[in-house]
């Protein structure tokens, strides 16, 4: 596999893992127990932190690439074992 070929799946694996860690810090301002700001819906975050985001994308997104990457180099799983039609 060409490097950069590696580079732009990891990328799509960061971005898979991005959309399956953010619903665990997502917390309304209400559930969180802040005070809600003028203007503010009760339904919209009061803190962004995108630094615990950013970490656990990056460990979540980085595992799911590595069992892709390994996947594969040793063929455990191939496209032939998922053709159940033929």
């Amino acid at each position: 596999m060409n490097w950069f070929s590696a580079l732009a799946i990891y990328f799509l694996f960061w971005f898979l893992a991005l959309f399956l860690v953010l619903p665990f810090y997502a917390r309304t301002g209400v559930e969180a127990g802040d005070p809600m700001v003028k203007g503010q819906a009760e339904s919209a975050p009061q803190r962004f932190e995108a630094g615990p985001i950013a970490k656990w994308t990056t460990i979540v997104g980085t595992t799911l690439f590595a069992a892709f990457y390994l996947n594969y180099v040793n063929g455990w799983i191939t496209a032939d074992m998922l053709d159940y039609w033929s």
